[in-house]
């Protein structure tokens, strides 16, 4: 036998043994960080320009900014055969500028789902991947190449590679924004900075969220944009001679990343991901722990000189199965169930991607009009119309699940109104059903005094309540104090900038996904007075049931062993 072959198999049964011995067993605490601090970003990774490196404020604006809409292809292979002759048009005419961003974008008329292209696309280390589709499409102003009167609709992006990325261990500070905006046209609507903040950049960083630091954000170097009956395909470059990033090595990084782009695809990819055989779980904490740490909280909410009313806690749960999951897969098998809901997918080079389906909007900004939303309260959904009905209507009358959710409500409208004019709220409270869980939901819109209060916004109203508790420092401080695992980006905010819109979802209902990792699900639920801690144990299982519906609890049957073998066998290199 093949020695790659004897190495895959070695791989599945040492898998079974570690879950043999430690099936029975109560992990440590810090079982989690333990086995994956062998994480790291590989030597091979091949890294751009860091663009919040130095200070922003002492940085001209950049020289040149453009985005040049080529003619319409029929196809994704003929629209990559356009941008390779624009750039090597690039090439041959380099700009004058000593910094500057430039998109090259081929409109195709061809329906392209993002999901499929990204999925078709080499799952290197060096490339670093992003996936943003928002729970209704959105217009994207300017981007008309296509003769017709209305803007097309943005469904959802993919990109690949990095033109310019921007991430720090120190936490996201307004001197990041402004760099990251720097490369930012308003001109240029599409060209937007993918990614996500931790949710507390004062706790220390774990090795499987070691490569997005306190932020990581990426201007994909390639991307599909898929709209509303056609789609994009774009390139960006971006170099800056003050940031030691010259347009030679931009350009130069940019042709190697095209060829390496695939022109072919797997339409209609499988929605559904085949299920995986868990070898081993445990959860942070075990329902024991889970049970104590509730109540203590619960205590201290109670007590007389303590200002907290609401606290938010998680639980991360590992999942090592025999089999690697496709993290891309799944997340096309979240998007089946999740027409209201952002699916998200973000992995920096050589690290486990974040992936998840948050049905939270932190906040959607248009020019100066803001959008958010305040979303607390759980229920699952009814078998039946009738009974899904008597739910709801259990979910609205609940005295618990009112006072979570004015608490989250109430504290968005004053976080609004700090740095927004004509604050309305509108509905005050409903139901938002979703295909697995109802929850209280409400609206809030408002208007920024100016641009640059966007940081002002994003930075007041992460973390929210739904996520964190109130008041937000107490706890904070609590949670801190409490759990046993990084959260990471979790429950962080997640989206991207642009130069007239950005937009944030609140990465909850998320996953960390990688060879190295298995599956790192994570879910929350708030702690009020009159929670009960087995009622909130079974609300997180609602909402990691989403992931969990991928995973097949019991061992795999000797025949079921022998075929993972054989595709392991497969998979070997010769």
């Amino acid at each position: 036998m093949a020695a790659s072959a004897m190495g895959a198999q070695s791989k599945i049964l040492r898998r079974l043994l570690d879950k043999r011995e430690t099936n029975n067993a109560s992990l440590p605490i810090n079982t989690v960080s333990f086995h994956l601090s062998s994480i790291r970003v590989s030597s091979c990774c091949i890294m751009s320009m860091n663009g919040c490196e130095g200070e922003a404020r002492f940085r001209p604006a950049i020289g040149a900014s453009e985005t040049r809409t080529l003619p319409v292809s029929a196809d994704p292979g003929s629209a990559m055969d356009r941008l390779r002759s624009a750039v090597s048009d690039l090439k041959e005419n380099p700009p004058a500028s000593s910094s500057g961003i430039i998109r090259l974008q081929a409109p195709i008329t061809e329906r392209v789902k993002a999901i499929e292209w990204l999925h078709s696309q080499p799952p290197r280390c060096r490339f670093p991947r992003v996936f943003f589709s928002p729970p209704s499409a959105c217009t994207a102003s300017g981007i008309n190449g296509f003769g017709i009167e209305h803007d097309p609709i943005v469904v959802s992006v993919a990109g690949i590679g990095s033109a310019v990325f921007f991430r720090h261990l120190r936490p996201f500070s307004y001197h990041d924004w402004l760099s990251i905006k720097r490369f930012l046209p308003a001109d240029s609507p599409l060209i937007r900075a993918y990614g996500a903040i931790r949710f507390d950049a004062r706790s220390d960083v774990s090795a499987e969220w070691g490569a997005f630091g306190s932020f990581y954000f990426v201007i994909p170097q390639i991307e599909l944009v898929e709209l509303t009956g056609s789609c994009m395909l774009a390139a960006t470059v971006a170099w800056d001679d003050s940031s030691d990033w010259p347009w030679e090595n931009a350009l130069q990084l940019l042709q190697s990343t095209i060829r390496e782009v695939s022109s072919s695809f797997i339409k209609q990819m499988k929605r559904h991901a085949p299920t995986a055989f868990i070898l081993n779980s445990n959860h942070f904490p075990s329902k024991k722990n889970w049970d104590s740490t509730v109540n203590s909280a619960l205590q201290v909410i109670k007590g007389q000189d303590s200002p907290l009313t609401k606290v938010v806690l998680a639980r991360s749960s590992r999942y090592v199965t025999a089999s690697d999951i496709d993290p891309i897969v799944w997340l096309a098998s979240l998007q089946a169930e999740g027409e209201n809901a952002y699916q998200f997918c973000l992995q920096p080079p050589g690290s486990p991607a974040f992936i998840g389906n948050t049905p939270e909007k932190l906040f959607h900004r248009s020019l100066l009009s803001i959008s958010s939303e305040a979303l607390a309260g759980t229920r699952v959904r009814g078998g039946s119309t009738a009974q899904d009905l008597q739910i709801e209507l259990d979910l609205l009358s609940s005295p618990k699940d009112h006072l979570e959710f004015t608490i989250v409500r109430e504290s968005i409208r004053r976080k609004l109104e700090a740095t927004c004019s004509d604050v309305v709220v509108e509905p005050r409270k409903a139901v938002r059903k979703l295909p697995r869980v109802q929850h209280l939901h409400a609206l809030l819109a408002g208007r920024l005094k100016r641009e640059e209060d966007e940081y002002d916004l994003l930075a007041s109203l992460h973390p929210t309540p739904a996520v964190c508790g109130f008041p937000t420092e107490e706890a904070r401080l609590l949670i801190a104090e409490t759990e046993v695992f990084d959260r990471g980006m979790y429950a962080g905010p997640v989206g991207w900038f642009g130069g007239r819109e950005s937009e944030f979802a609140v990465g909850i209902r998320s996953a960390l996904v990688g060879k190295e990792v298995g599956a790192l699900l994570y879910a929350g639920t708030g702690i009020v007075e009159g929670s009960n801690a087995s009622s909130e144990w079974n609300e997180l299982q609602i909402k990691t049931s989403q992931f969990t519906k991928l995973l097949k609890l019991e061992m795999p049957s000797q025949k079921e062993l022998m075929t993972l073998q054989h595709i392991q066998k497969l998979r070997a290199p010769a």
